[in-house]
């Protein structure tokens, strides 16, 4: 089986990012753009494991929204808010570039969303 047809794979990588995203905001000086952007690389890796784990394809994005979609076509709930699916997308890019800076509070509201899709995912895939 190819890596990318892993699930196993995709939670290997999301693994790391949550890590990643959940430590950045333990820091005493937390580093809130790194948190929120690796909260979302876990939320998009996560959803992309369901998505394998049942054998669906989707494009390269970053879009939550959109992936979600893609779960829900093929029986997956995530049951998320759409709205909270888009701010989380939306730091897959904005905190790549100056100008638009994410506050603690942005940093703390993503890592709870990513919490909550990991949790769900882990649960569906056995883990």
């Amino acid at each position: 089986m190819s890596e990318i047809n892993n699930p196993r794979a995709w939670v290997e990588k999301a693994e790391e990012d949550f890590v990643l995203a959940r430590s950045a905001l333990r820091r005493k000086k937390p580093l809130i753009t790194g948190s929120c952007f690796h909260a979302q690389q876990c939320a998009e890796k996560y959803m992309k494991a369901l998505l394998v784990s049942n054998k669906a394809g989707f494009p390269m994005t970053h879009d939550l929204l959109l992936l979600n979609n893609l779960c829900s076509s093929v029986g997956v709930f995530l049951e998320i808010e759409p709205k909270l699916l888009n701010m989380l997308t939306d730091f897959a890019v904005r905190t790549r570039y100056p100008g638009q800076e994410p506050t603690l509070h942005d940093a703390k509201e993503a890592l709870e969303i990513a919490k909550s899709i990991r949790a769900f995912a882990r649960r569906f895939l056995g883990i």
